[in-house]
């Protein structure tokens, strides 16, 4: 497991210097996935109607729940992997 933290860790960092900017649904899967690997669950109250970016965060993390962190963690290298970082 201390690999696999590791490599989610520099996945993290490898992701801030993407050649391009991934499309939005990219950007929310991403967040999801960092979100579920590095705390779990997701906690806290959901956004307001009106706060249309936390909306869609909170509900992308939501719909990871009961996912294993490692498992997103894999999830998340690979899909950094996948974007060129």
């Amino acid at each position: 497991m201390p690999d696999l933290n590791r490599e989610f860790e520099q996945a993290a960092l490898d992701v801030l210097h993407l050649g391009e900017r991934p499309g939005n649904d990219t950007l929310l899967q991403l967040y999801a996935l960092y979100k579920q690997g590095a705390e779990g669950d997701v906690s806290g109250v959901q956004p307001g109607f009106f706060d249309f970016v936390g909306t869609a965060k909170y509900e992308a993390w939501a719909k990871l729940k009961g996912t294993p962190a490692d498992e997103a963690m894999r999830r998340y290298i690979e899909l950094v992997r996948s974007l060129g970082a």
